[in-house]
């Protein structure tokens, strides 16, 4: 039960890196598409700035769902390192648990959020519900309390020394 776990988290960070990669990559061939427009064309384009704006959104919270897993999130240590071993276990366990409740926030009102602005319409992306652009946030939400229930019942996934995956063994450096 706990590899079939583990490959879902794996499978789930795996997308979340890509969805934010391609969100990136599409966001470099946009935003030069609009500088072109606007200066070399002399008509510049409406959909680039909203476009690119949704890209950095989704991102973002997919991103930070990764970076959240992985441990390379922005995280300010210089208090803690100072503490002795037993209280920062303490304040790891806080910070897990305040993190849960972060993104049980982000997926509850993000959801609600979504579902009240999906009558509304973008004016220079007329075709484009106002709520599927607050999407990533709780579906970015969602990931993150998956991460944080993995990583409280499950350890650290850095602390885990070979994954198989798809009959492979992959070192986690690796993925």
């Amino acid at each position: 039960m706990k590899n079939n776990i583990l490959r879902c988290s794996d499978l789930l960070y795996l997308a979340c890196i890509w969805i934010s990669g391609a969100s990136v990559f599409v966001m470099a061939l946009i935003i030069p598409w609009g500088i072109f427009a606007r200066y070399v064309l002399g008509t510049g384009s409406q959909w680039p700035e909203p476009v690119s704006i949704l890209l950095m959104v989704v991102f973002t919270f997919f991103g930070a769902a990764a970076a959240y897993r992985a441990g390379s999130h922005i995280a300010v240590a210089m208090v803690t390192d100072r503490m002795p071993a037993a209280i920062r276990r303490g304040v790891a366990v806080l910070v897990n648990f305040l993190m849960l409740a972060v993104a049980a926030f982000m997926t509850y009102y993000g959801a609600k959020l979504c579902i009240g602005t999906w009558g509304q319409n973008i004016g220079e992306i007329p075709w484009m519900p106002v709520g599927a652009t607050y999407l990533p946030v709780p579906l970015g939400g969602a990931v993150t309390f998956l991460f944080t229930l993995e990583h409280i019942f499950l350890g650290h996934q850095g602390n885990r020394a070979v994954v198989t995956f798809d009959h492979e063994k992959l070192e986690l450096g690796e993925l």
